[in-house]
């Protein structure tokens, strides 16, 4: 264990709000949510029905929160929810989302209600950061009085149909990044000491421990291995400090941490965990394990 030297702050003492000024203050826009996002989709209203389901506000910028579902939603249909960039930084579940309903949302019509929320967080989108303009992670913030009205407006968003989902796919990366910029952060955040810790080197997947689906995450994981490499276990047998369950698999208990995953009360859950840094993957690939990923885990709900 080691004392953050992250440069803002004093060590052991959580920030003030002149740290987060300060903190905001460095952050610099990098990549357009409109042209990346929101172009997309506009692509796609010819196909589908686009929902508008709030807008998220910091300082002048506004950002248009949109969702992606079939024109022929039923009343008789299960549904299933497809999340991605809840963490702005991690870049194939935004683009993944978006290449799932480009290429495959038409494929469950009849089958399934699917809902595709492609990126929860644009602020952090755009500076490729995973807290929003508060300092605030919205990946712990999906629970009632939570911090962070992205997570909110997807909380508010998805009421009305909670009871009938039976399946939601969290798409998310884990990158270099986490070590050498956001865990530090965290730590200096909370005037807490930084534990220096481990990237796993392929994907792998998030369980939530108190709604443990193995045969479900094992299905995505066969699908995703002949896409990319599956991140093996360290030599204490865990990824991330958590215990590996199975191949490629590991737990958190979703609801407890204010995870994105647990919102949806479905049966089948899981988060994906891409690794776009290592030199076994390319850009596109981490996109495709993301798209195998979604189509594995509706075609599992489905059986």
């Amino acid at each position: 264990m080691q004392t953050s030297t992250y440069p803002i702050g004093i060590a052991g003492q959580p920030w003030t709000e002149a740290h987060k000024a300060e903190w905001l203050a460095r952050q610099t826009r990098h990549r357009s949510y409109r042209d990346d996002v929101l172009q997309v989709v506009d692509d796609l209203r010819e196909r589908f029905a686009i929902i508008e389901y709030g807008t998220v506000r910091y300082g002048d910028e506004a950002y248009p929160l949109l969702a992606i579902r079939d024109r022929n939603w039923r009343e008789d249909l299960p549904c299933a929810l497809v999340t991605g960039g809840v963490h702005g930084y991690e870049t194939s579940g935004v683009h993944g989302a978006l290449a799932f309903a480009a290429t495959h949302l038409a494929d469950y019509a009849g089958l399934l209600n699917v809902l595709v929320a492609p990126c929860i967080s644009p602020w952090a989108y755009e500076r490729i950061h995973r807290w929003n303009a508060h300092a605030v992670d919205p990946n712990r913030s999906f629970r009632a009085g939570g911090e962070a009205e992205e997570s909110l407006a997807l909380m508010r968003l998805i009421a009305p149909w909670r009871g009938r989902f039976v399946v939601h796919i969290d798409l998310h990366e884990t990158t270099d990044s986490d070590e050498s910029e956001f865990r530090p952060a965290l730590a200096a955040r909370d005037g807490k000491a930084h534990e220096a810790g481990e990237i796993p080197d392929g994907f792998y997947l998030v369980d939530d421990e108190h709604n443990p689906q193995p045969e479900f995450q094992s299905a995505i994981i066969a699908a995703v291995a002949a896409v990319t490499h599956i991140a093996p276990a360290d030599a204490n047998g865990q990824i991330i400090g958590s215990t590996v369950v199975a191949p490629g698999v590991i737990q958190y208990p979703f609801k407890a941490l204010g995870l994105c995953a647990g919102i949806s009360d479905a049966r089948y859950t899981t988060t994906t965990e891409v690794y776009p840094d290592s030199p076994r993957a390319t850009p596109e690939q981490c996109i495709a394990a993301q798209v195998a990923a979604v189509r594995a885990a509706l075609e599992f709900a489905l059986r």
